[in-house]
């Protein structure tokens, strides 16, 4: 199975459901993705642990809600597949929502979002998509 579309699901079953936190598998580039979407606002924080010496840690997810508990991603998105995978330049990068969404991109650089990806004219494949 995809991991990152493992991620995005759980997210976006714990945010229907309103939970405060979700766990995942520990992963680097489900870490990166996090990390993305906690420093973009979308999520209140983030923790990973090993529990009793585990080698596979985990990824504690806490969601973030609005003070009248609506949640603040409304929707969260797969773009390149497993199947299907899609690259673009940093020109051919889609604004997605009026620019009120976050494209996430992994790239020679890292894992970067639309904007970071434009400033430092880098293309790679695009993940996912925030809103």
């Amino acid at each position: 199975m995809d991991q990152l579309s493992d991620l995005l699901t759980r997210i976006r079953n714990a945010n229907l459901r309103q939970k405060d936190r979700v766990d995942v598998p520990h992963g680097k580039l489900k870490l990166e993705v996090v990390r993305i979407l906690k420093e973009e606002g979308f999520i209140a924080n983030y923790k990973t642990f090993f529990a009793n010496g585990n080698k596979r840690g985990t990824i504690r997810v806490f969601l973030k809600y609005s003070p009248e508990k609506e949640a603040v991603i409304k929707g969260i998105q797969r773009v390149s597949k497993p199947g299907l995978r899609i690259y673009r330049s940093y020109r051919e990068i889609p604004r997605v929502r009026g620019g009120f969404a976050v494209t996430v991109l992994s790239t020679p650089q890292g894992v970067l979002t639309d904007k970071q990806a434009k400033e430092r004219k880098v293309g790679g494949e695009i993940l996912c998509r925030v809103w």
